[in-house]
């Protein structure tokens, strides 16, 4: 082999290493955000809680007032860029509903970033969840999904 052709051998195989990460890496890759927790640091937080990457507010977290929350979730969550925040008391039952939106792309099943303010005044004080709901446009209970993260209001 000719020394040209080995130089241009080796620009060819030093150019795909270079470029070919650039062509094929995955279209929609969502990084945890600042200040929010991933979920593998926090203990099993409830149905499906595979799909949640990451959130601000903390499993057992003691909250109070008006609260910006962030998060990552695996889609299939939202209609019109709109996720259900709910907040529930100790029995599950719905004491303030509320809702997020979608930072990126929503129409996808790859993993979505929203924020929201979660209002916790005026409600009882003591131990109740955070429900991370779809919004399910179907209305059909089969449809349902949710996360609960148990947290103290204060």
């Amino acid at each position: 082999m000719s020394t040209k052709k080995a130089i241009l051998t080796i620009v060819i195989f030093v150019a795909v290493i270079i470029i070919a990460p650039l062509i094929f890496r995955p279209a929609n890759v969502v990084a945890p955000m600042d200040g929010v927790v991933e979920n593998n640091e926090n203990p099993k937080i409830g149905l499906n809680d595979g799909d949640l990457i990451s959130f601000s507010i903390r499993h057992g977290q003691e909250v109070s007032g008006i609260m910006k929350a962030k998060g990552v979730i695996k889609g299939g969550y939202f209609f019109e860029g709109n996720i259900l925040i709910n907040v529930l008391d100790a029995n599950k039952s719905v004491i303030k509903p509320g809702n997020a939106m979608a930072t990126t792309e929503w129409m996808t099943a790859e993993p979505v970033t929203f924020e929201t303010n979660v209002d916790f005044a005026g409600l009882p004080k003591g131990k109740a969840y955070i429900e991370i709901h779809n919004d399910n446009a179907s209305g059909l209970p089969e449809n349902d999904k949710s996360i609960l993260i148990p947290i103290v209001i204060k």
